[in-house]
């Protein structure tokens, strides 16, 4: 290769190994097509680029704030590019948004999040995918993209499920240890959308020059090598702390899929494997003063932003979001489960809730 953007053999061995593990299982052999970005944004942005104009954007309403933070600073109305936020675990918002979109004669994106950050909903991504095959027609591209860093290929595989695109901030659970920046896009084979967009989105990858770079691809490698032993752990663990906060008094709401209370459990445990409900959750007290009390008062749990590393953390969300597109509720704390032992995870949280009620005057 005459430049390292043009290829990489560390990065091309990522590549290969992120499509056998989007696929692993299918009868069907043929390879998805994956690209390694130097980061899980500039992954985003090149699937967005990889689309038709005009272009319309489905998200949903309480996605990772990144997201419209890009379409609203990068690709914008004057770039033939428009988007709107539903409720994407309503299929009929749904359906009825693709129809007025498709009025206008504009190609379409649906964007998925699934579980979603920072609430934990669950979209059923057979049934988005089959509902956008049943409106592609008439030349415009509708394709479906599932954005499942939350729920790595052990857990879901969205090209399996009928989703044209998925992509992953490799930075998280894929690495696993908070020491890489990266993202990869893998399309499906299984599609023609995938075929004509996981081309393009190569050919971006190269001419933009957004790779991941041969070390933080070699510490994904080896990250990989334990990403089903980590995502047990932390799913097992992230399911104990759940039901303990979902039962205590402090506690308005818990958000995780596998509780049975979660709206969209049955979806859950349709389309994530074994059982397994992922490593993140969140939980909501009264009010924003006794959720910073809390996220201060722990221990064992690390205050800070980011999730998929081995070490738990806890953060406020709405301080992180956008004034302007705010999703969480004051009183909102996420929490990445990490691999430390269950039982201290639970009392020190436990003692955090005392702490804080005490401070509050609850």
């Amino acid at each position: 290769m005459i430049y390292a953007r043009m290829g990489n053999p560390t990065r091309s061995l990522l590549e290969r190994t992120i499509s056998q593990l989007e696929v692993l299982g299918k009868d069907d052999v043929r390879a998805a097509s994956t690209s390694a970005f130097s980061s899980g944004m500039a992954g985003i942005g090149a699937v967005i680029m990889a689309m038709p104009r005009p272009l319309h954007i489905i998200l949903p309403d309480d996605i990772y704030h990144g997201v419209p933070t890009q379409l609203k600073t990068v690709f914008d109305e004057d770039r033939g590019i428009s988007s709107s936020p539903i409720d994407m675990t309503n299929v009929f918002s749904l359906e009825n948004e693709i129809e007025n979109q498709m009025g206008d004669d504009k190609n379409i994106l649906i964007w998925m999040e699934t579980p979603s950050n920072p609430l934990c909903k669950v979209i059923d991504i057979q049934s988005t995918c089959s509902l956008a095959q049943k409106f592609q027609n008439n030349g415009k591209m509708i394709a479906t993209v599932v954005d499942s860093t939350w729920a790595p290929p052990t857990l879901t595989q969205p090209l399996m499920l009928g989703s044209d695109i998925v992509l992953h901030s490799g930075t998280k659970y894929l690495g696993g240890h908070s020491d890489v920046l990266l993202g990869v896009v893998t399309s499906s084979p299984f599609t023609q959308n995938g075929q004509q967009l996981g081309e393009s989105i190569r050919q971006i990858q190269v001419a933009l020059g957004a790779t991941a770079s041969p070390l933080d691809c070699w510490l994904t490698l080896r990250g990989l090598r334990t990403l089903h032993l980590r995502v047990e752990r932390q799913c097992q663990t992230a399911m104990a702390v759940a039901k303990f906060l979902s039962c205590h008094p402090l506690v308005i709401k818990t958000h995780y899929p596998g509780l049975k209370s979660h709206p969209q459990h049955s979806i859950a445990a349709r389309q994530m494997k074994n059982k397994q409900f992922g490593g993140m959750l969140s939980f909501e007290l009264k009010d924003e003063v006794m959720a910073t009390a809390v996220a201060g008062a722990v221990d064992v749990i690390h205050r800070a932003t980011s999730l998929g590393g081995t070490e738990t953390l806890i953060e406020h969300r709405a301080s992180m979001e956008p004034e302007d597109r705010k999703v969480s509720p004051g009183g909102l704390l996420r929490v990445s489960i990490g691999l430390e032992d269950a039982d201290d995870l639970i009392k020190d949280l436990d003692r955090a809730l005392r702490i804080a009620a005490k401070v509050v005057g609850n």
